[in-house]
């Protein structure tokens, strides 16, 4: 199928484009890589009346370590964020997470903000984002704001951008010293979304657990982060049972929908192997074993 007709604008500056998507009341959309618009456009499950093409609007693609934190432009591929030495030092899980995104091809021309203001259910960046504790930068002709990724995504594809709102900047904070990380995804086929993946982080101080994160995606409509088995790690010694506990508490906190790829009680299954997984090899590399 072919896309409906639309006007075409080539955004020129940041400003061009939030004046255009301002003027458009919400018959405009942003065309960043195209991976996921292009084929909605072309199965005319999205009719825009404008198309506000951003790739030529120069500094929104970059990766940039800001001592506490390292900026991501907008605009970024997904391949630079999976080859990045900056990612690699300061987020190997992000850098691995990478080369589950679909293909090369797709990686090339995808980008972080784009996926991100995209949201789908399943994906990779989005469990990332609320992993890593992402500042995403906002901007639109009435100034600027900056929203947190646990209160950005709100549904299935659905997050906190309005419509005449332009994501420009991600800020991911550094991870404290001596933090371990895992990353464990199952998809039919690699490149496909995932089934479920859980990705986690755990810092060590005195033989103790002094932060643990987790977070999961293709579990429901949005990522989301388990919150009690985070708690129930957080200053404590990871002793079997202790994890085996997190574990189940991750099992317990999710409630998966049915669907032609999967059960629900298959993806909770599957969602507490993977923690298991991702806990025990982010244990290894924070030297508690």
């Amino acid at each position: 199928m072919k896309p409906a007709a639309f006007e075409y604008v080539v955004a020129k500056s940041i400003e061009q484009a939030v004046a255009t998507l301002a003027q458009a009341g919400g018959e405009a959309k942003i065309l960043a890589g195209g991976q996921s618009l292009v084929p909605m456009l072309n199965f005319r499950l999205l009719r825009p009346a404008i198309l506000v093409d951003i790739n030529r609007i120069p500094g929104l693609a970059f990766i940039e370590d800001a001592g506490d934190a390292v900026k991501i432009g907008a605009l970024t591929r997904h391949h630079q964020l999976e080859t990045s030495p900056v990612i690699a030092k300061h987020f190997p899980a992000l850098s691995y997470a990478m080369t589950h995104v679909a293909h090369l091809a797709i990686r090339n021309r995808g980008t972080i903000g784009g996926s991100l203001s995209h949201a789908d259910p399943a994906a990779e960046l989005p469990m990332m984002a609320l992993l890593l504790g992402a500042k995403l930068h906002i901007i639109s002709g009435k100034g600027k704001r900056t929203v947190k990724a646990r209160e950005f995504f709100r549904d299935a594809l659905t997050v906190d951008l309005a419509e005449d709102e332009l994501l420009t900047e991600i800020h991911l904070p550094k991870l404290p010293p001596q933090t371990g990380w895992g990353f464990e995804e199952v998809a039919r086929r690699a490149g496909d979304f995932a089934l479920a993946a859980v990705a986690a982080t755990i810092t060590i101080s005195g033989g103790a657990m002094k932060e643990a994160r987790i977070a999961l995606t293709g579990v429901g409509p949005t990522p989301v982060r388990a919150s009690e088995a985070e708690a129930l790690l957080v200053g404590r010694k990871p002793e079997a049972k202790l994890m085996a506990r997190a574990i189940e508490a991750v099992r317990a906190a999710i409630e998966p929908e049915t669907d032609l790829h999967a059960s629900s009680d298959y993806r909770r299954q599957l969602a507490r192997a993977l923690a298991g997984r991702a806990l025990a090899v982010a244990l290894q590399r924070a030297g508690a074993t």
